[in-house]
């Protein structure tokens, strides 16, 4: 199994097959709107504008595991970080990132990449950086902010 087998719900439950991102970068975040790292949207729509144009592409995964920080509907959370944040990378339907309900997306990233805390995903805006080919490169922690991510994603290119 690799990353471009999985399939994953979009903003409006469609399905959407991780395989139409072959050959890009990706950036994939759990996030919250209600969260002490919400702010980190600002920093990763700063990325996705610089780096967009050479084949990043951020997925982000609304979680509410975490403290219920991410309240509302798919529709609401996605207003929010349009409206507050500008954010024009691709939103996905919320999911579960640990537990009896993780997303298999979840599953095979925490697989590839464990932390020092374990496999388990500790809070959200852990990011996980993968290559064109689909390989995981890097896992970082919520408190890596998205600037800190440029020269890996640069190495990528």
């Amino acid at each position: 199994m690799n990353i471009y087998d999985i399939r994953v719900k979009g903003l409006n439950n469609e399905e959407v097959a991780l395989a139409d991102y072959k050959g890009k970068v990706l950036l994939i975040v759990n996030t919250a709107t209600a969260c002490g790292f919400t702010p980190q949207y600002e920093g990763l729509e700063k990325l996705y504008q610089k780096y967009q144009a050479k084949g990043l592409e951020i997925l982000d995964f609304p979680c509410n595991q975490f403290g219920n920080q991410a309240p509302g509907t798919e529709e609401e959370i996605h207003s929010f970080c349009t409206g507050r944040y500008g954010i024009t990378f691709p939103q996905f339907a919320k999911i579960d990132v640990n537990g009896e309900n993780e997303a298999p997306l979840y599953s095979f990233l925490k697989g590839e990449k464990g932390s020092l805390f374990g496999s388990k995903i500790k809070w959200n805006f852990t990011k996980f950086l993968i290559d064109q080919e689909g390989q995981v490169v890097k896992r970082f922690e919520p408190t890596v902010k998205p600037e800190k991510l440029e020269s890996d994603i640069q190495a990528l290119f």
